[in-house]
């Protein structure tokens, strides 16, 4: 069941206004290999036969190129009108992500570039757009490159995938829109509820243009229809603080939580008005009041322990590779992750869709948001990093469904982290940055073992026994002390840190793979499903059995290219029936 404001393929369902225009479909495409194309004036005019289907690139069969060799630099184009409803209104063209340098113009003036694959970013086009007299022209350069100093998660650099790294994505991979706005507007909002004192606060943040005390923003919460508060202030104060008790039905005060089992979201609506009391923005959000905390070695949800039963999520999709092949598709995948008895996911190496998020609040799937590595540590890489880090937290940080942060995984990026100064110093410096901005939620660093000054110790092992899991981990004392390895001869703790009482959770394990003649999984293949599920139950109980694990993270929901061990095939389909997998993982 979907809020309110929900609406279909809208491309930000935290941040929801009624004027905007898809500009997703055809653009015209050209590859420039060369790099010719600035020199040559392309964002005035240039010719090509190509015709791409953004947001899919041009590596995916959805893009309708399905060119897999990489090319450094290419170009789209398409033409768009503005709408007379808009005429009087700032014109913002909205990319939720473009892979990776993205330098924009419109009817042949430059309006600005990005850099950063995973991050969302608009420009303000409104002087360069015609606006009464016919078609626009957006031209984008995108600028792509096999540096490994690029975060680029399971992207791979060489001509070849290899091991666990898959087929590049190159220009725009989500939904490019237009969205049409009054002059004084607001541009976001923080939201950050308060469990312990059944309040919510909101940090507005307003356009530029000149505001005075004559404006007023209202802010509207209701929860299934019902009015909860309602309040307006001056816009030059940029915060609220608001109750969210409501009555019962026994005219008892009470409030509603946000949890996997009850998903409850509190609508909001924010309007901005002028003296005349004139409407200038309207805005849709929500939010979900859920506190997430640690204490005694285990995280707790809504100040309650709460077991994570999580699965690792890469979100590929056979046809269109990173970009979701539809909305539909996203809710299919949630939908038999929970039939699959899972409570949450672990997003790896990849930010998420919006949509992805919205469904998992929507429907109480725990998600931890894990950055896309780097795989060379120097200034390049911690300054590219760092900034495309803190704005992936920033632009996710409403999202109830996330739980935990997760900057850093099995040391990519960070290879000597283990014992070198400069790479230890740099992990507490994005967990600082990243408390300074979320300081309510856990953050861990580094995931899989070598863990600094992380929330939750977090280990991997694809041990294929039960038994000798069990054997291995029964000494808790002995993983926290170093004074054994769990995989490939990785400690729990980087030297100079040292154990402090964190949770433990098991966040990757299993990657089982039925035999094949193509594709790879971890350990021995299974030759059968009951052999799949003697293994797979095995080495699950074995860790729900050790009372100090706290959670874990199987490997992985579908087959990936290459890596065949997911509990689906890369089209969806089950290897195993769905319910087989729920009854062990609840049992």
């Amino acid at each position: 069941m979907s809020i309110q404001s929900y609406r279909q393929n809208y491309p930000r369902p935290q941040f929801v206004r009624s004027a905007w225009s898809n500009l997703n479909g055809e653009w015209d495409f050209r590859f420039d290999d060369g790099n010719v194309g600035e020199s040559e004036h392309w964002y005035d005019s240039y010719e090509t036969e190509l015709r791409i289907r953004v947001p899919f690139v041009y590596e995916t069969k959805a893009s309708g190129i399905g060119d897999s060799k990489f090319h450094p630099y290419v170009w789209y184009q398409r033409s768009f009108t503005v709408p007379a409803e808009a005429v009087s209104k700032r014109i913002m063209l909205n990319f939720q992500a473009v892979d990776y340098v993205a330098k924009v113009w419109v009817n042949g003036n430059f309006v600005g570039n990005h850099k950063g694959g995973y991050t969302a970013f608009s420009f303000d086009i409104t002087s360069k757009v015609r606006k009464d007299d016919g078609e626009n022209r957006i031209v984008v350069k995108v600028e792509d490159s096999n540096d490994v100093t690029q975060p680029r998660g399971k992207q791979r650099w060489r001509t070849d995938n290899f091991g666990c790294w898959y087929v590049q994505t190159t220009g725009i991979w989500q939904t490019v829109w237009l969205e049409y706005v009054d002059e004084r507007h607001l541009q976001s909002v923080k939201i950050t509820p308060d469990l312990d004192t059944n309040s919510v606060r909101f940090d507005y943040h307003m356009s530029d243009e000149a505001v005075d005390e004559s404006h007023l923003l209202t802010t509207k919460i209701t929860m299934d229809g019902r009015l909860i508060k309602q309040a307006s202030i001056v816009v030059d104060r940029s915060q609220l603080t608001a109750g969210v008790e409501l009555i019962s039905d026994s005219r008892e005060w009470r409030v509603e939580t946000w949890s996997p089992e009850h998903p409850k979201l509190y609508e909001v609506e924010f309007v901005l008005t002028n003296s005349a009391n004139s409407v200038l923005d309207k805005v849709q959000s929500y939010f979900g009041l859920r506190k997430v905390s640690i204490q005694k070695g285990k995280v707790l949800l809504n100040n309650a322990p709460i077991y994570q039963r999580l699965i690792l999520d890469q979100g590929y999709w056979t046809d269109s590779h990173l970009t979701p092949p539809s909305e539909e598709a996203i809710i299919e995948d949630i939908d038999k992750i929970m039939a699959m008895g899972y409570n949450g996911v672990r997003k790896h190496q990849k930010i998420e869709d919006p949509r992805f998020l919205y469904w998992c609040d929507v429907k109480g799937l725990l998600v931890w948001s894990e950055m896309a590595a780097t795989y060379e540590f120097n200034d390049r890489a911690v300054n590219r990093f760092t900034k495309e880090w803190l704005d992936i937290v920033q632009q996710q940080y409403n999202h109830p469904c996330i739980i935990t942060w997760v900057p850093f995984n099995e040391s990519w990026g960070i290879g000597n982290v283990f014992v070198d100064r400069r790479q230890q110093q740099f992990t507490e410096a994005i967990y600082h940055l990243t408390k300074s901005i979320d300081p309510n939620r856990p953050v861990i660093v580094n995931d899989g073992w070598e863990h600094t000054v992380s929330d939750i110790v977090t280990l991997h092992d694809y041990e294929e026994s039960g038994e000798r899991f069990r054997k291995r981990y029964a000494n808790k004392d002995a993983i926290t002390s170093n004074e054994i390895s769990h995989m490939n001869w990785k400690y729990a703790i980087a030297q100079g840190y040292e154990y402090r009482g964190q949770p433990i959770i098991i966040s990757e394990f299993g990657g089982i793979a039925f035999k094949s003649e193509e594709g790879w999984g971890y350990g021995n293949q299974v030759d059968s499903e009951e052999a799949f599920l003697d293994r797979f139950e095995r080495i699950t109980q074995a860790i729900k059995d050790m009372d100090y694990i706290c959670g874990y993270c199987y490997t992985q929901v579908t087959d990936v290219q290459q890596e065949v061990n997911g509990l689906l095939t890369e089209d969806r389909q089950p290897k195993i029936p769905l319910e087989k997998i729920k009854a062990i993982n609840l049992a």
